[in-house]
């Protein structure tokens, strides 16, 4: 499943369904094929979304912090680039829900 956000605000933000699913449910909303951000929502979306992107830097930090530097470590260790933080992931929504709170227009989404 793919989610497609839209608004007249800014230029449509597609997701796959996992990461969709994640993202609502940090902005506090229950993944469902359709659904809408009104205006007045926004606010405390945003701010959930950004709270779960601190939560989950400072996890990878402190996972960082607690490795081993050994060598069979560092050859099972992921490479930074090869997981996609939450902040990157989850930036074209936040950028998308920001411009559209401004401009008060709503965010809908389908699947």
């Amino acid at each position: 499943m793919l989610y497609k956000f839209k608004s007249k605000a800014g230029a449509d933000v597609i997701m796959t369904g996992p990461h969709g699913d994640a993202l609502l449910k940090q902005a506090g909303r229950e993944p469902a094929a359709q659904g809408i951000f009104t205006p007045e929502q926004m606010p405390q979306a945003i701010a959930s979304i950004e709270a779960a992107i601190a939560a989950d830097e400072a996890a990878r930090r402190a996972a960082d912090e607690g490795e081993q530097a050994t060598p069979e470590a560092e050859e099972k260790a992921p490479r930074a680039g090869d997981r996609v933080s939450l902040r990157a992931r989850a930036w074209p929504l936040l950028e998308l829900l920001r411009r559209a709170q401004a401009a008060g227009h709503p965010v809908t989404w389908g699947a």
